[in-house]
């Protein structure tokens, strides 16, 4: 998912007073797009920098992983998430839009500690060893059979080719190992935990099957895996 490596707004209620004055909103950009511009305003809370961006279309608000800037650098947010109507149980303030994502670049270095982006797969094909125990599937196994493994328990090994961190407070893993098809996207499982990981691990996890599910701001799948855990 990425989606789902998409971050979530939050933000005083002064920033979200000064961002209504200062004028219209940008057009946001289709889900996965990046989106420009430069800092006018930046909030650090907890896990995240909310930032006020002044883009080619008017002024936003952004959320990524929290990485220290400054206002006046340009930065681009990648895999741009765009949500409606976001509530944010911190701050008891339901914002209009806001866009989650990762830091992809800008003018004055930042301490990212999360690269840009989630970094694509390597091009070798991945062949890993089926997670053992009763409850072990395939991720082609996960797809497939999704009616039957509806909101039970699975374990799956796999390897990680892509890493959101901390969007709408969790961690978005995309899993493969080797079994089913990119042709009917059947070789690759969204899974969202607490848990950390790195793009090129091998894991195994443990968690709920869900079907149909609607994040909102056309964020849905029609198969995926809930609050996970690592597995040793």
């Amino acid at each position: 998912m990425k989606k789902l490596y998409i971050a979530c707004l939050l933000a005083c209620a002064s920033l979200a007073t000064s961002a209504q004055a200062a004028g219209a909103q940008a057009t946001l950009p289709p889900t996965g797009d990046v989106i420009s511009g430069v800092i006018l305003e930046t909030k650090d809370v907890d896990s995240y920098t909310y930032i006020r961006l002044k883009t080619k279309d008017g002024e936003t608000w952004a959320a990524v992983t929290r990485t220290p800037l400054k206002v006046g650098a340009t930065v681009s947010i990648g895999d741009a998430m765009v949500m409606q109507n976001f509530e944010s149980k911190t701050l008891k303030k339901t914002f209009p839009s806001i866009v989650f994502g990762s830091l992809a670049g800008s003018s004055k270095p930042a301490a990212n500690p999360h690269p840009a982006g989630a970094p694509a797969a390597d091009a070798a094909p991945i062949r890993v060893e089926k997670a053992t125990g009763a409850n072990a599937r395939t991720v082609a196994e996960v797809i497939t059979k999704s009616a039957e493994l509806k909101d039970k328990t699975v374990q799956v090994r796999g390897k990680v080719v892509k890493f959101n961190p901390a969007i709408m407070d969790k961690n978005w893993i995309h899993l493969r190992d080797g079994s089913g098809s990119a042709a009917d996207g059947t070789h690759d499982i969204l899974v969202t935990t607490k848990a950390n990981a790195k793009v090129g691990d091998v894991i195994t996890i443990s968690g709920t099957v869900r079907v149909d599910k609607d994040f909102g701001a056309g964020y849905s799948y029609k198969v995926l895996i809930e609050d996970a855990t690592l597995q040793p």
